[in-house]
């Protein structure tokens, strides 16, 4: 089969859904198309709508092949999410992560799953370890569950309505699941001790064809009844694609939106401590990434409500003023998970520029955190929305000492969705982040430091 060079990304993030249209030889977008992933608080559970999703998938398909052709279906999506089927039909609604009812069974739970040495999942609060979802629904949703004939993680579910074929794959496996076993490449104890092994389709590579559309799809779309679609990846995943095998190891690509996820390939993983949030990713390849992560994109929209680009007096203001938020304003997750989010100033008082200054100052040094944990790389790729943050990046620059450069990729993590077709591997041009040049900024991460130590 030769590579599609029209390639439509079906991008399911936490807080938005894309469909991107990639130009395959370019690699540039050429049309995208969005709509806010909500969350329905009908039925047993909050749940996602997969149906408006899948209404949005099809009119965005419907579209984009009419305005420029469709050659091919990529899919990458946020983790910690799966599927129920029970043959043709969910046997119960796509559980959302966040919600805490996984919690009532955690006692048990954390007797049944496996440890951090097996599986590098550390123990996640509401449904982030998936395990722990599917553990759940099984206890408390008994008569549903028995029904239950397959368990698709998200990206191979929305495969699996576009051609009707089942399937797993390992970087949704892998990513703090409990589920997945990285050093042994297989499913962990959790999967058989629980009964579910049977449960799980067939792992596939990422990249591999599941097969063409099915004809329903075809015809609610307009596309050839030919059209095929990969198997699917894990967003974060996706975002590392494109670097594999570019650049000398160990490097970090920061892949952001909802969540910053920084993940050091070639690093190590005996750094990693499982009561900072920090894991292992697995990477297309099935290979164990350390990875630390935090909710900078819903920190920044929490914090910084009407965001303006800071100017240089803002940003002098908030260094020389000593103006700092601390973690963690989103409990439970990332390197401070315990901690209580405050401010050294009342943040009503600041301008937004200031307040803008920051949050951007606040989510470098909580990144540089993370990198404590998952390993510096010889240099940091930023992927996605923070990527356009030129004071976080130039701080993060400054707080590092190594390269920073800032992705050219609109979305993080389209491109390497659209690669799974194939291609010669390098990501998109970015641009090369001068180190942020204040006087101050080094005592003030000094200061930020010591608040937290003195917690």
């Amino acid at each position: 089969m030769s590579q599609p060079r029209s390639i439509a990304v079906i991008d399911i993030g936490k807080t938005n859904a894309k469909v991107v249209l990639i130009d395959a030889a370019s690699r540039q977008q050429i049309a995208a198309h969005s709509t806010p992933n909500s969350v329905r608080r009908d039925g047993p559970y909050p749940h996602a709508d997969v149906e408006r999703l899948w209404g949005f998938i099809t009119d965005s398909l419907g579209t984009l092949q009419k305005a420029h052709g469709v050659d091919g279906i990529s899919i990458t999506t946020h983790g910690a999410t799966a599927a129920l089927m029970a043959g043709e039909q969910l046997a119960m609604p796509v559980l959302d992560y966040e919600f805490a009812g996984p919690d009532e069974t955690a006692a048990d739970y954390g007797a049944a799953r496996p440890d951090f040495a097996e599986s590098l999942s550390p123990r996640l609060p509401n449904g982030l370890n998936l395990g722990a979802q599917i553990f759940w629904q099984s206890r408390t949703q008994a008569e549903p569950f028995a029904k239950v004939t397959a368990i698709l993680t998200y990206p191979q579910y929305w495969a699996w309505r576009l051609t009707g074929v089942l399937a797993s794959e390992v970087t949704s496996l892998g990513c703090h699941t409990d589920l997945w076993a990285p050093a042994k490449g297989n499913f962990s104890s959790l999967v058989a001790r629980e009964g579910w092994t049977s449960l799980f389709p067939p792992v596939r590579p990422a990249a591999s064809v599941l097969g063409p559309i099915t004809r329903a799809v075809a015809a609610a779309t307009g596309l050839a009844a030919t059209t095929p679609v990969t198997c699917g990846i894990h967003d974060s995943n996706a975002s590392l694609l494109p670097h594999l095998g570019t650049h000398e190891e160990p490097f970090t690509i920061l892949s952001t939106g909802t969540w910053a996820i920084a993940m050091t390939v070639g690093g190590d993983t005996r750094q990693l401590d499982a009561t900072r949030d920090s894991l292992a990713n697995v990477d297309a390849y099935g290979r164990a990434v350390p990875t630390a992560r935090f909710m900078a994109g819903r920190e920044f929209d929490l914090l910084a409500p009407g965001a303006v680009v800071p100017t240089e007096a803002d940003i002098d203001a908030v260094i020389s003023g000593d103006v700092q938020a601390l973690p963690s304003f989103t409990p439970g997750v990332g390197p401070y998970p315990d901690a209580t989010g405050r401010w050294t100033v009342d943040p009503a008082t600041l301008s937004p520029g200031q307040r803008t200054a920051a949050v951007s100052l606040y989510l470098a040094l909580v990144t540089r955190t993370c990198l404590d944990l998952c390993g510096l790389g010889r240099q940091i790729i930023i992927e996605g929305p923070l990527a356009r943050n030129a004071l976080f990046a130039a701080a993060l620059a400054e707080l590092t000492g190594v390269p920073v450069q800032a992705s050219g990729d609109a979305t993080g993590t389209s491109l390497g969705a659209s690669m799974l077709f194939g291609g010669a591997a390098g990501a998109a041009g970015g641009t090369v982040i001068a180190a942020l040049q204040h006087p101050g900024f080094g005592a003030y991460a000094a200061r930020w430091r010591g608040r937290l130590s003195q917690d």
